[in-house]
């Protein structure tokens, strides 16, 4: 496991029932930068290892959604590029979105992990059985998460995630041996 990406034993038991990743994108997949072009329209910056980490995710079986308050034509590209198809974007209640995606694959809260940084977040995050923030969250999520990333947001704090679930369930060396071939 990359050596930034840390659990005790006891979070790694609890990441391992993990089927499903629920992911904020301002202040989770981005720095949380609201950046605008002269003509109104917004932009987004996204880390590759976090869109990699997504991707080994898909790839080893656990599914990926993404609930966002904000949605934007970049944000609608990155999804597409990494392969992602369970998106509510624009959402502002999160809770019902979220049980919705749940719904659709069926699973239950027990085997979701959700990753936010504001109080938005925290209908989604406080259900979950694995909850995780990068460290420059709020400090009322920061206080309610199991598990705080190493890395910030849009700077690989997603990506420590996801690798921390791939060992969880076992995916984590296979996957780094088909990459080493």
């Amino acid at each position: 496991m990359s050596t930034y990406a840390v659990a005790s034993p006891e979070l790694l038991q609890k990441a391992r029932t993990v089927k499903l990743l629920l992911l904020d994108v301002d202040g989770v997949l981005t720095r949380g930068d609201l950046v605008y072009t002269d003509q109104g329209e917004q932009t987004k910056t996204f880390n590759t290892l976090d869109g990699h980490g997504i991707k080994l995710l898909q790839a080893s079986g656990i599914s990926v959604a993404i609930i966002s308050g904000r949605d934007s034509p970049a944000l609608r590209k990155r999804l597409s590029d990494l392969g992602v198809e369970n998106i509510h974007a624009g959402v502002h209640d999160k809770k019902p979105a979220a049980e919705q995606v749940l719904q659709k694959l069926g699973l239950s809260w027990s085997q979701v992990a959700a990753m936010g940084d504001d109080w938005p977040d925290l209908p989604m995050l406080i259900p979950a059985v694995f909850s995780c923030a990068p460290p420059n969250a709020h400090p009322e999520v920061l206080n309610r998460v199991d598990w705080v990333t190493r890395q910030l947001a849009g700077q690989g704090a997603v990506r420590e995630l996801c690798d921390l679930l791939l060992k969880a369930n076992g995916h984590y060396d296979v996957l780094l041996q088909e990459a080493l071939q």
